[in-house]
């Protein structure tokens, strides 16, 4: 396996070097030596600052990492070669960082590559200074929910304030816009409460006309109105008792019933429709809702007293755009799902996940998984690329913003300004660079350099 290993780092396209935590060379591979002009033999045992002090590099990836300790991707000059080069830290046990692997491409071969792939390698130099460490995302919050995706530190802290007051009986009311993740805190609190091995019953007060919502809640008697059950029926409360009802769309709910509601939280006891006695329930109540309460309970739609008994312990979920650290880990996780289910191997080209981080999401995570699941199942091919997202041909704003002539000309611009650092005149510029004098004047004028 080990000798497996070494043809394949010997084989690969792109060029890798291997440097240990200090930057001394320790391996680089066939295509490493092709484009960067250095063999095993000066590679080996050699500090990067050697090369930087010597001019043979514009700059120092692995310096970089070796400072901020997290993915790096710039566009520098290897011996007057312009190329990609992406650097990725190694941690050992500790968590310290042991060694730095750079994964080199010559740009010149990008002329050949599909333009589409040009645009994600671009996009992916753009997001790489601002990636989140891999041991600060996701894994803040995997000891406490594994399955719940908190990479943003909003987004943990809710997990964490809904796993803390799990334990306790106290209303909850959770806000946000439609779509951000309201049920999944929901579960997870009856997950970890006492109440687990109990139902969860969820209603949607919304969905369910006016009319029926007051049976559904709290059941009826035989014969309470034309068409009913001649044996009664048991409403929601009763199915949740001992476990949590959740009230989802809480602000739709009718005036005249907000009021039977607010005797529930007051008395925990409900009187079914038709029936004249009242029953002790026992449930752990959990509203939410997308609408302002407070702006409803000033026009009289909804009810101060019960937005105060229902408001104890208030939970505010940010829609997904403002918390963008959760879109990767959440877009591979749908994409996974999606896989699963439709027994396919679909997956992201580099690049397509920041776009995804570009994107407003009005519709938040729903909307997301929406999408998601729609390139899987219409897409032809199994890597899923930036012009298969609808809001790049659908958005004209989207796609002025991050069109691919203006994403080059943000590369361009970086790769001039590294040669006029590294060279004195524009004839230099122009040699290292393959083009005239004239235009490198024209586009030192052009960005402003």
């Amino acid at each position: 396996m080990d000798n497996l290993y070494f043809q394949a780092f010997q084989n690969s396209f792109d060029g890798i070097c291997i440097f240990d935590k200090n930057g001394i060379g320790l391996a680089i591979n066939n295509a490493a030596e092709r484009i960067t002009g250095f063999t095993r033999e000066d590679f080996t045992g050699t500090n990067i600052k050697v090369a930087l002090e010597k001019g043979f590099i514009s700059k120092s990836v692995t310096q970089v990492v070796m400072r901020v300790k997290h993915p790096i991707t710039e566009v520098i000059s290897i011996r007057g070669v312009e190329t990609l080069v992406t650097g990725n830290p190694i941690f050992d046990q500790d968590g310290q960082l042991s060694h730095i692997v750079l994964n080199v491409r010559d740009i010149s071969e990008l002329k050949n590559v599909k333009m589409d792939l040009l645009l994600s390698i671009a996009l992916k130099q753009q997001k790489s200074d601002s990636i989140t460490p891999p041991s600060q995302s996701i894994v803040s919050s995997a000891p406490i929910a594994s399955h719940i995706i908190a990479a943003s530190p909003r987004t943990d802290h809710i997990v964490r304030l809904a796993i803390k007051i799990a334990t306790f009986d106290s209303p909850i009311l959770i806000l946000g816009e439609s779509g951000v993740g309201k049920e999944v805190i929901v579960k997870l609190i009856h997950q970890h409460s006492p109440r687990s091995e109990k139902p969860l019953v969820k209603i949607n007060c919304a969905a369910i006309p006016h009319h029926l919502l007051e049976s559904e809640l709290f059941g009826y008697e035989k014969g309470a109105f034309t068409g009913a059950n001649q044996d009664g029926k048991r409403g929601l409360f009763e199915e949740a008792h001992g476990g949590t009802i959740f009230l989802d769309e809480i602000g739709d709910m009718p005036i005249d019933l907000q009021v039977k509601l607010l005797r529930v939280l007051q008395e925990y006891e409900i009187r079914r429709v038709g029936g004249n006695k009242e029953i002790k329930i026992d449930a752990r109540i959990i509203s939410a809702t997308n609408k302002d309460l407070v702006k409803l309970v000033k026009t009289g739609e909804f009810r101060e007293d019960l937005y105060y008994r229902l408001n104890i312990v208030p939970i505010n979920i940010p829609p997904l755009r403002e918390r963008i650290e959760d879109i990767k880990p959440l877009a591979h996780m749908i994409l996974n799902r999606a896989n699963q289910k439709y027994q396919l191997n679909k997956h992201f080209q580099p690049g397509v996940v920041e776009l995804l981080q570009k994107y407003s999401w009005p519709g938040n995570i729903r909307e997301l998984e929406n999408l998601i699941e729609r390139l899987v199942v219409t897409s032809e091919q199994d890597e899923l690329t930036w012009s298969d997202l609808p809001f790049i041909s659908e958005r004209p704003d989207f796609t002025e913003s991050f069109s691919l002539k203006k994403t080059l000309e943000e590369v361009e611009k970086k790769i001039i300004l590294e040669k006029t650092q590294m060279y004195k005149t524009t004839r230099k510029v122009a040699k290292s660079l393959g083009i005239s004098q004239s235009s490198v004047v024209k586009k030192i004028q052009k960005y402003q350099i």
